[in-house]
């Protein structure tokens, strides 16, 4: 069902998918140079700021097309109320929906009432008058099925219990194989120490094949080695997560070097009071800043 501001009240017999209108939620756009959802969904409340109603308790789903991430907005209980107002309990509802995420659908208008109509510009799914669009002649699309995507859904909460992603007997069947899964374990906790024994015998094996291991120095330097290897991987995943947190509203990642001793990344502000910001936070993980003369543009620096 297609949930718009103008809709009439209905009357629901099952449960039934719902997809909202921009007229529920708020889109912005970013090129970020993070590899996860849950990056992502940290640092959207700052790409929001300014752009939300105040006092909203607002949550955040996302998704990407390679370095280019979509976020979504949404009240969740302004959405709610307004679908109860419209015979739409929590109860019914199986899933949550954005437009934004099935914009590949919208090839055409699609009209939601005599005065508005949903569009695709520039990849972006908005609600415009139709009159605007009377020049154009083109015939309103039908909303289907085949507008629901095929993931990405939110579900919502009722009576304190958010709805279950399984059946019931879907979940007996779960319920059974973690029931076996902890019998596994505790016959294979119960055979540990025979284990253990075997595993003895195959190092025993391993270092009449490779002498060379059976020196403690040679096994040290080899842990040490990959211990090294895996410190300063973390280190980098740790970098760049923090200059992540440094690109919000009014602040634009341009470019960045990152090798095994050190990194500079290059952030451009559109004002004085954002690219204090960066440095204060640049200063906070103890790296260095400088400023470009006669420019709000900020390299930011470090050591690994």
């Amino acid at each position: 069902l297609l949930v718009h501001t103008a809709m009439h009240r209905v009357t629901l017999t099952e449960n039934i998918n719902i997809m909202l209108t921009p007229q529920f939620y708020t889109t912005k756009k970013e090129v970020l140079p993070i590899k996860y959802a849950y990056q992502a969904k940290k640092i959207a409340p700052s790409l929001f700021e300014g752009l939300l109603e105040e006092g909203g308790s607002y949550e955040y789903t996302v998704s990407n097309d390679g370095d280019t991430w979509t976020f979504i907005a949404y009240d969740i209980e302004k959405i709610t109320d307004f679908l109860a107002s419209k015979g739409i309990g929590a109860d019914k509802i199986s899933k949550l929906y954005f437009a934004q995420q099935s914009v590949d659908q919208f090839t055409a208008p699609l009209a939601l009432s005599d005065k508005e109509s949903l569009v695709n510009i520039d990849d972006t799914v908005v609600v415009v008058p139709s009159i605007v669009l009377e020049d154009k002649g083109e015939t309103s699309l039908a909303f289907d099925k085949s507008f629901t995507p095929k993931m990405g859904g939110v579900s919502v909460k009722t009576g304190g219990m958010t709805k279950s992603m399984f059946t019931q007997s879907q979940a007996l069947t779960i319920a059974a194989v973690l029931a076996l899964f902890a019998g596994m374990f505790v016959v294979e906790g119960s055979r540990y120490d025979g284990g253990n024994k075997a595993d003895e015998e195959k190092l025993q094996s391993l270092y009449e094949s490779y002498p060379s291991l059976e020196s403690s120095y040679t096994r040290a330097g080899i842990v040490e080695k990959y211990r090294n290897i895996n410190t300063l991987e973390r280190k980098k995943r740790e970098t760049i997560k923090t200059l992540s947190h440094m690109i919000f509203k009014g602040v634009t990642l341009t470019s960045a070097h990152l090798d095994e001793k050190r990194f500079n990344a290059h952030f451009s502000c559109d004002n004085e009071e954002v690219a204090n910001r960066v440095k204060a936070l640049a200063k906070k993980s103890h790296y260095n800043t400088s400023k470009a003369k006669n420019s709000n543009d900020l390299t930011v620096e470090g050591a690994l």
